[in-house]
């Protein structure tokens, strides 16, 4: 990209940051009571999106947990993080026009701003107009009373890139993505979140199966803060991306930062030791305590109490399990 193109996409990001900031601070909950059919409909229905996750995210700490006094303090520092709300809001600055052997479409730049955090916290994804037509379509079908009221921009039989149908779209695309955020099964619904989320892991796990570990990561860094901005009440389905950064930073020799990583996923999981990821993390993490020069005696016994309570069966490594995520 040359110094113009980069000063322009520079003045786009910060006129769009600005509109967001300055956007109305109206949270979820406020547009929730404005929208009492959408509402009643979702308190009326059973939430059901992932059922092991949500009684994951429920568990209660075992009166037998083995757990350090560190361990308990990172756990219900992570609790108490659940319980504050987090605020999104949705910008589409810009746009770019796509043309391949057959093919011609828009690309719609997403900023996803978390309100009150300015610049720090932002995320840019790119999605199409097919991308937002999936997500419609998967939504009625699990949401239907919900989304009965939802407008959704039609295609146009000609002049789908003429620059006003294009701002059009921009703009109706930017109340879409707020309209939905607002209403909180939908927000909370995997189907929202893979939309804005899914097409970049599966980059990265492509990169990491590749060996390209470092475009993965760096990929993974991007996305894992828009994933614990949108799974706020379910810290453990980030679990697998933490790891991941694990295994990139590991095979990168950046053994303090894999470490870093690693506590940071362990600690989603000293109530869910039966989590698939809990035994090859704790393998890893003795690996990687024992480099650094660390206490690795406290992983070791969590892994042997682990072994005594389950039956001998083939466990994955952590990269083995890494790389079977997100296979098309």
């Amino acid at each position: 990209m040359d110094q113009d193109s980069h000063c322009t996409a520079e003045k786009e990001l910060s006129e769009a940051v600005r509109r967001i900031t300055t956007f109305s601070t109206t949270s979820p909950s406020d547009e929730e009571q404005k929208q009492p059919k959408a509402e009643m409909s979702c308190q009326m229905r059973k939430e059901n999106p992932e059922k092991d996750d949500v009684q994951d995210s429920n568990a209660s700490i075992s009166p037998n947990s083995s757990m350090t006094t560190k361990e308990l303090q990172e756990y219900w520092r992570n609790e108490k993080s659940q319980c504050r709300q987090v605020k999104l809001l949705f910008e589409i600055p810009s746009t770019r026009i796509v043309e391949q052997h057959l093919s011609k479409y828009v690309m719609y730049k997403i900023i996803i701003l978390q309100t009150g955090s300015f610049d720090s916290d932002k995320s840019v994804i790119e999605r199409r107009y097919s991308d937002f037509e999936k997500l419609h379509r998967n939504l009625l079908e699990e949401f239907s009373e919900e989304m009965e009221d939802v407008t959704f921009p039609r295609k146009a039989l000609t002049g789908n890139f003429t620059e006003e149908i294009i701002n059009e779209r921009k703009l109706a695309f930017k109340d879409y993505l707020r309209l939905l955020y607002s209403m909180k099964y939908i927000r909370r619904s995997k189907k929202f979140i893979d939309f804005l989320t899914r097409p970049e892991l599966q980059e990265a796990y492509g990169c990491l199966r590749g060996g390209q570990y470092t475009r993965a990561l760096d990929i993974l860094l991007e996305v894992i803060g828009l994933q614990e901005r949108l799974t706020r009440g379910n810290p453990v389905s980030i679990v697998p991306t933490l790891c991941a950064i694990v295994v990139c930073h590991k095979d990168l020799e950046n053994t303090a930062s894999a470490f870093e990583y690693g506590e940071r996923a362990l600690s989603r999981l000293c109530v869910h030791t039966s989590h698939r990821y809990y035994m090859p993390l704790l393998e890893t993490m003795i690996t990687l305590a024992y480099e650094l020069g660390k206490d690795f005696l406290s992983f070791q016994e969590k892994l042997e109490e682990w072994k005594a309570k389950k039956d001998p069966i083939r466990v994955f490594t952590l990269k083995e399990l890494a790389v079977r995520e997100y296979v098309k």
